[in-house]
């Protein structure tokens, strides 16, 4: 197994993915399913990645402060996910539609929405003067 650090070329987002082979890296990104978790763009490279190393001695046991910073910022997205499925109406791919008919129609609605949209019409909603924000959304998969 080998983990690569891979950057997205649009957004500058970088996460961390595992491969069996460097062969399998460019055979997934051949087939076009290496995504960026962040705008969904295909665009996606590879970069140098250092090893993150585990020092144990008997006295004591050193923490790898770059998996709890990640473990951390995890969780708080987590909590920011939870919050929003609790107060805001899930529209799907509709976002834009959606977004558009409630600030046209000057409609006060009860709870926000959120879903999903591409990056030309998250573009066209912030030029229209709509407020719009991205937030990175992940599974909550716990091993």
């Amino acid at each position: 197994m080998i983990i690569y650090k891979l950057i997205c070329k649009d957004c500058e987002h970088s996460f961390n993915s595992w491969f069996s082979s460097s062969g399998e890296y460019e055979k997934l990104k051949k087939q076009k399913f290496l995504i960026c978790d962040n705008c969904n763009s295909l665009n996606i490279k590879k970069t140098l990645m250092s090893p993150s190393v585990l020092i144990r001695s008997k006295n004591s046991i050193k923490i790898n402060h770059q998996d709890l910073k990640y473990k951390e910022k995890k969780k708080t997205i987590l909590e920011y996910q939870n919050f929003i499925k609790k107060n805001f109406d899930y529209v799907g791919n509709n976002f834009a539609y959606e977004a558009r008919s409630a600030h046209y129609k000057n409609e006060k609605a009860s709870k926000g929405i959120y879903g999903t949209t591409t990056k030309v019409d998250l573009e066209e909603l912030k030029e229209e003067g709509i407020a719009v924000e991205i937030i990175p959304w992940i599974k909550d998969i716990t091993n």
